[in-house]
């Protein structure tokens, strides 16, 4: 008898863990059954208010084209699941499958000088036309310019398009992405909201950690430079600050084995 109780159990479980919005539907006593959810969790849970919230996140996700990929699924980005402190779940808006392709990290300096700009836009450019993915964190500067490149090595010649701006969508040019230390619903910088609308245009990808309506707290941006080196093979780094999240990023990327190149500040 105690066997078929630990089997329907386990039975259950699954179900559970199939489809999460299940759980919803279970009485406090049977969530406080489930292994991990003591007596506060499991009142959350049932919790008008909050399944209010939840509901409202998943509207506002429909309404704006934003995905959530959890650790386990197919569509998390595998390279992330080596990494310490993995995101145990991902919003996604636009091209989720980018996310399992090579990539490599253009990081640095925000007040960029213009060889800077140049060298991150040359290198955003060769690099994508080499068909790896260009990962940065949509911040001004450096940042910028290395998806700027990128849009570059989409785009088809004007003269075969009649002066109209055309991207190319073939698979061997990397795409941008962008991992951003806000909600998908916020666009900071102000100033790239058309740089980032013209990264989704590509097929290019922007993503975060953080659930629709958190606002860009300085916190947030150490947090997220372990996923951008996480989710790269390398590192490149253009005019880095000697006291700056970039150096931060490098730290993570050292951790996680990964390659570090420099292009250091021209004087």
């Amino acid at each position: 008898m105690v066997e078929n109780l630990g089997s329907r159990r386990k039975q259950k479980l699954l179900e559970i863990f199939k489809n999460p919005e299940k759980i919803y539907n279970l009485s406090k006593k049977d969530l406080m059954g489930i292994d991990g959810i003591g007596e506060k969790l499991a009142e959350n849970i049932i919790d008008e208010k909050i399944k209010k919230q939840v509901d409202e996140q998943i509207r506002k996700m429909k309404e704006l084209g934003v995905d959530i990929i959890s650790i386990n699924d197919e569509n998390y980005p595998q390279v992330l699941k080596n990494i310490y402190d993995y995101p145990i779940s991902l919003f996604v808006k636009g091209n989720i499958k980018d996310l399992q392709g090579p990539s490599i990290a253009i990081i640095g300096c925000r007040e960029a000088s213009e060889y800077g700009k140049k060298a991150a836009k040359y290198f955003g450019y060769s690099l994508a036309k080499s068909g790896f993915n260009i990962v940065s964190g949509l911040a001004k500067g450096v940042d910028s310019y290395s998806h700027i490149g990128n849009l570059k090595a989409k785009k088809v010649d004007n003269l075969s398009t009649c002066g109209k701006v055309v991207y190319n969508s073939l698979f061997a040019i990397g795409n941008p992405i962008a991992v951003v230390g806000s909600g998908l619903d916020i666009i900071y910088p102000k100033e790239n909201e058309t740089l980032q609308n013209e990264i989704l245009k590509v097929g290019g990808t922007i993503i975060s950690e953080y659930p629709l309506g958190t606002m860009p707290d300085k916190m947030n941006f150490p947090a997220r430079n372990r996923i951008i080196s996480g989710l790269s093979e390398a590192v490149l780094v253009i005019e880095a600050k000697k006291k700056s999240g970039t150096l931060l990023t490098v730290d993570f990327a050292l951790e996680q084995g990964k390659e570090v190149f420099v292009v250091p500040r021209q004087y």
